[in-house]
């Protein structure tokens, strides 16, 4: 009985910090933002907490470090060169995956 308590606090606190995060900018901001910068730094926010979440975690996906880098290799290449998310998504899978076997066999 007292983790199910402990689990109710635990949400409930959750739930009033997540509502926190999305109520805060609409009462704060009442109207359009006007400044460029604000809007350009807002704009790139998602982005860059999602890469910086992510990027770590690209070179232990495998269990190889060799396979990792040339997964990422393959993924910066075609991302450089403009290629749909698909494209670099199963290239780069492609890619540690032949790295993965070619170690296997070659071991």
């Amino acid at each position: 009985m007292k983790d199910t308590g402990v689990f109710f606090i635990y949400l409930a606190v959750m739930a009033g910090v997540t509502y926190l995060i999305r109520a805060v900018p609409f009462v704060l901001c009442k109207g359009k933002i006007k400044s460029k910068y604000i809007r350009d730094f807002l704009y790139y926010v998602p982005m860059a907490v999602l890469g910086a979440m992510t990027f770590p975690d690209i070179f232990y996906a495998t269990g190889s470090y060799a396979s990792s880098i040339a997964g990422f290799i393959v993924a910066c290449l075609l991302a450089f060169f403009e290629k749909s998310l698909l494209t670099v998504a199963i290239s780069a899978s492609g890619a540690a995956l032949a790295v993965n076997l070619g170690m296997m066999l070659f071991k």
